[in-house]
């Protein structure tokens, strides 16, 4: 009799063994599974900030490109306005050279 409960407490012991060992591997699969899911998150998040690093980039980018566009538009106004005036000092020059000269033969001829 003693073999008998001995080797049921046995059987039981053994039951109770593989039923946990069950548990243990479908909650270690389950937790797999919930870390493939996190990993996809991952994935899936970074590839759209990797998408909204390219279109700050590309907007940054538009951005200096205006800016280079205004500065040109802006120096070359600068460079016709200092043409202009110039062009208005060698005028006056000219004007005021010409004066002297005939002053100077006005005054020869008397």
């Amino acid at each position: 009799m003693k073999k008998v409960i001995l080797s049921s407490i046995l059987m039981i012991a053994l039951s109770i063994s593989f039923i946990s060992c069950r548990e243990t591997k479908e909650k270690a699969k389950d937790a797999m599974e919930e870390t493939n899911e996190a990993l996809k998150d991952v994935g899936e998040d970074m590839k759209k900030v990797g998408e909204d690093v390219k279109d700050a980039a590309k907007e940054m980018g538009d951005d200096i490109k205006e800016a280079g566009s205004e500065a040109l538009d802006k120096t070359g106004d600068a460079a016709k306005k200092v043409g202009e005036n110039v062009k208005d000092a060698a005028n006056k020059a000219a004007d005021k050279t010409k004066a002297a000269v005939k002053e100077v033969k006005e005054e020869i001829e008397e």
